[in-house]
């Protein structure tokens, strides 16, 4: 076996796809990661070179001057990338997730107007949903749009943007009770809106700012951010879709592909930590021979390689159900559970290989126990995951008596 997680069934063009990719990220991602990261720098000479390999279009049909490629080599991908440097993959995941959106549920125009810019790259794309009040409870969002005349005026705060900063597009949801009348339920009230606005820091159009980078933990490298709207404009032909009231299923859509990117991401990250383990543990002698001899850290490779083929084979079907048209939100939840808490656990024992070096910001290990963490968060915590499992696996199995 030449390495862990190998998919079975890819056609010569994803096989040649993922090859470049993992190429890419070997000479240009690995090297440069931890000292990026380290400084909190956004990458963009790696942003660059993944929008050369033509990265930022890869699910974006071909029509649209896009490759056209399924979830699966997308996620595959993503895979690849998470296991250079997370951050990256945070990067391109955001702009997905928009773009899926405008595949699915845009109008004519907005496919016309938005999908070739985004598979070059010169449009780069966010997505917001989240609150300051709120996190999962989606159905408490307080920004709002009122329409008046032909656009709609948005105000209210949002947080946790991946691509706040270096965006050039972002998809809003907010509440906009035009046309839905008092007592509707919430998530019948929501609209999504494309917010197109200037990349950067500070009053990036006139009523929307996004006030700077918050200080993570990890995840560093990418900009995170809050977007507030103060009587920002907007056109009635930036409503996704061109109808009110249709925010919440769109965007519950994109995050179905959001959930399957973070366990792609948490499917990468827990391989580069076995990879940094098991080569550790060659390396380092105690008691006269490797470490790696030592039946106690063998179990824990065993274990920790385990977990990170058992997270790559859910990952990947839950990439494949979706592919093939069919509800995926059972799979993408499942996938998303297991495999950020597999990732969780594999860094861990890679940091207990390391011992006292693993607390080392010289090793590589140390950033990859600060990224971990936010893949428990990410596209739904590992309560709200467990809770959308249960519920569709009681409409599965109803009992009948």
């Amino acid at each position: 076996m030449a390495r862990l997680a190998q998919t079975s069934g890819l056609t010569d063009v994803q096989r040649e796809i993922l090859s470049t990719v993992r190429d890419f990220v070997d000479k240009e991602i690995i090297p440069v990661a931890t000292e990026l990261e380290h400084r909190d720098e956004y990458p963009q000479q790696i942003v660059d070179g993944l929008r050369e390999l033509g990265l930022f279009g890869l699910m974006i049909p071909e029509e649209y001057g896009g490759l056209g490629e399924s979830l699966l080599t997308y996620a595959l991908c993503v895979e690849e990338i998470a296991r250079g440097w997370m951050s990256v993959s945070g990067i391109i995941n955001t702009h997905f997730i928009v773009a899926y959106m405008l595949k699915q549920h845009g109008t004519q125009e907005q496919k016309d107007h938005f999908l070739p810019r985004m598979a070059a790259g010169d449009i780069r794309g966010a997505f917001s949903m989240s609150e300051p009040g709120l996190g999962s409870d989606v159905s408490a969002i307080t920004s709002k749009a009122v329409k008046e005349g032909d656009e709609y005026v948005l105000n209210g705060q949002k947080m946790w943007l991946t691509n706040g900063g270096t965006s050039s597009l972002v998809a809003v949801l907010v509440r906009s009770d035009e046309g839905h009348p008092e007592g509707t339920a919430p998530h019948k009230s929501m609209t999504t809106f494309l917010v197109e606005k200037e990349p950067g820091f500070g009053e990036v159009r006139p009523g929307l700012t996004i006030p700077g980078k918050i200080d993570k933990m990890g995840y560093k490298g990418v900009d995170t951010t809050e977007l507030i709207m103060d009587g920002l404009r907007v056109p009635a032909d930036r409503v996704l879709g061109g109808v009110t009231g249709r925010g919440f299923y769109q965007m519950m859509d994109g995050v179905e592909v959001g959930r399957v990117n973070v366990a792609a991401r948490g499917c990468g990250v827990a391989q580069r930590a076995f990879e940094l383990g098991v080569q550790y543990a060659q390396q380092r002698h105690t008691f006269g021979k490797a470490i790696a001899e030592h039946q106690a850290i063998q179990f824990k490779l065993a274990e920790m390689a385990t977990k990170v083929e058992a997270a790559h084979a859910m990952m990947v079907n839950a990439a494949r159900k979706k592919d093939s048209g069919e509800r995926n939100d059972l799979e993408a939840g499942m996938a998303k559970y297991l495999a950020s808490e597999y990732c969780k656990e594999v860094v861990e024992d890679a940091f207990r290989i390391h011992g006292g070096y693993g607390f080392s910001k010289e090793y590589e290990i140390e950033r990859l126990y600060r990224e971990a963490p936010m893949l428990l968060i990410g596209e739904g915590t590992a309560e709200i995951q467990k809770m959308i499992i249960g519920r569709r696996l009681l409409e599965e199995y109803r009992f009948q008596g």
